[in-house]
């Protein structure tokens, strides 16, 4: 299904009237056994579409705390290869949950760029973001991902310009991931009245949904954005949970999916009429 699953999903929060809430996650934080139960259970706690973090050693899009889940992903052992059976083994009971593998072109490149789009598209991944590799140099991943159609998720920001924004839509599908302020992950605050005419000019240049990330940890802030954008993503919160967790010794299961759960809930009252 891979790219459709995507398609379908946004498809069916229009009919809705909703916007969606996509979750972030590192595939392997704090561990295998345990990120793969949060894993499996996002989509009963209300997330609609899955970020699945493929965890690097050089994260620089990411601020501290998903700098850290790497780390402690690949400290306990994580690897793309790994990634991609907690993708296979999440897909053995949950066939419709868009999952978007995110992460960084040098893994892709030594796993192979082929290889690496037929092994994600096998395991049930619908697809990817790399956020390292800029449009001019994209073709060679574009063409893998195309050939087992899964969707290159491109990303615009306040800085990308009309011009800009035409080369960020082509070859992009599924949706747009809109980076909300400048900087790192988990850095700053997202302002729903800036992101507004930002995120209608992106969906007039791709004729695509837009997710808007970056700066959204409350479930007071995801409302805001889920009134003008089409998905509000959230990870560097949940990533929080789970180092919060590690530090009291409770289960971040538990404490990440009752944020999940929270924030979920948030955006899909969000456009709902007050009283």
């Amino acid at each position: 299904m891979t790219a459709q699953r995507i398609e379908a999903c946004f498809g069916a929060l229009a009919r809705e009237g909703r916007a969606g809430f996509v979750a972030y996650v590192m595939a392997g934080d704090p561990d295998r056994e345990t990120a793969a139960a949060i894993l499996r259970g996002l989509p009963a706690a209300g997330a609609d579409v899955i970020e699945l973090g493929m965890p690097f050693s050089d994260p620089v899009a990411d601020g501290p705390p998903i700098q850290k889940a790497a780390i402690r992903a690949l400290e306990n052992g994580m690897t793309l290869a790994g990634v991609l059976d907690m993708v296979r083994e999440f897909r053995l009971s949950d066939s419709t949950t868009p999952i978007v593998l995110m992460g960084y072109i040098n893994p892709l490149l030594t796993f192979g760029l082929a290889q690496f789009a037929s092994a994600a598209a096998q395991a049930g991944a619908d697809g990817c973001i790399v956020v390292d590799c800029p449009p001019e140099e994209a073709d060679p991943l574009a063409d893998a991902l195309d050939a087992e159609n899964l969707a290159l998720i491109r990303l615009a920001t306040p800085t990308t310009d009309d011009a800009r924004l035409a080369i960020v839509a082509r070859r992009t599908r599924g949706f747009v991931y809109y980076v909300s302020v400048a900087g790192v992950t988990g850095a700053k605050e997202a302002n729903a009245d800036a992101i507004a005419p930002a995120v209608e000019r992106v969906r007039r240049a791709s004729g695509l949904p837009v997710a808007v990330g970056f700066g959204i940890r409350t479930p007071e802030r995801a409302a805001e954005v889920a009134r003008v954008a089409d998905a509000a993503v959230v990870g560097s919160a949940l990533i929080d949970e789970i180092a919060a967790a590690i530090t009291q010794k409770r289960d971040p299961v538990a404490k990440v999916l009752n944020t999940v759960a929270n924030i979920a809930m948030a955006v899909r009252t969000a456009r709902l009429p007050a009283g």
